[in-house]
């Protein structure tokens, strides 16, 4: 099973059409429904934590729950959900340079992980005022994905499971985002996060500030 996080976003129902047509079996939450805790109790195979308004920190139980299943479950950040990623490992999100809202750019990726077999550029649909900063970037993300100004567009921590999509794959004008999302759910992963460690996790979890709102 797929869970999606829904951080009350209109576009979160086209993600779970997307990976339904893929042949998914989807879960929506929103991200004040369920405890991590009570995430973890429903083990999902995978992850999505979708865009939204705002910034990461308002985003309900997103951080907290990176931190609770990264290396355990993969998780798919997209635009909020990426944010959410970059800030939980350490990066800083900052307003961008250009607001792009419903605006297409090219995107450079390293054919690689979730970007595999995915045409070289290829045009993607962006809605975000805000962006994870370059500069501030951890060493544990590695950057995937990119505009032609240098703008993160995609970033990664494989050992982790973690990877983050800055544009929006759901939407039409987005050229290869069905087979970015296939090759998230293609991931070969074998988790069970029923009974493994789940307290220590949620504890972790809670300790980083990042309990339910």
């Amino acid at each position: 099973m797929v869970l999606v996080i829904d951080n009350y976003d209109s576009f979160t129902y086209n993600l779970v059409q997307y990976m339904g047509e893929l042949g998914a079996d989807v879960r929506v939450c929103r991200n004040d429904e369920l405890s991590i805790e009570e995430v973890l109790e429903l083990n999902p195979e995978r992850i999505v934590i979708s865009p939204g308004p705002g910034v990461p920190g308002d985003a309900g139980i997103s951080i907290g729950l990176i931190h609770a299943v990264k290396g355990r479950i993969p998780l798919l950040g997209v635009c909020l959900g990426h944010q959410a990623i970059g800030e939980a490992l350490g990066g800083r999100v900052v307003r961008a340079g250009d607001i792009m809202h419903g605006k297409t750019s090219l995107v450079y990726h390293d054919n690689a992980g979730i970007f595999r077999g995915v045409q070289n550029p290829f045009t993607a649909t962006r809605y975000h005022s805000l962006v994870v900063e370059r500069e501030t970037l951890p060493d544990t993300l590695t950057i995937t994905a990119w505009t032609s100004d240098g703008v993160i567009m995609g970033m990664e921590n494989r050992e982790l499971m973690l990877y983050g999509v800055q544009f929006h794959p759901e939407s039409i004008m987005t050229h290869e985002g069905k087979n970015i999302i296939r090759n998230f759910l293609e991931l070969s992963v074998n988790t069970d996060t029923s009974d493994v460690c789940r307290q220590e996790t949620v504890q972790q979890a809670a300790e980083s500030g990042s309990s339910r709102k």
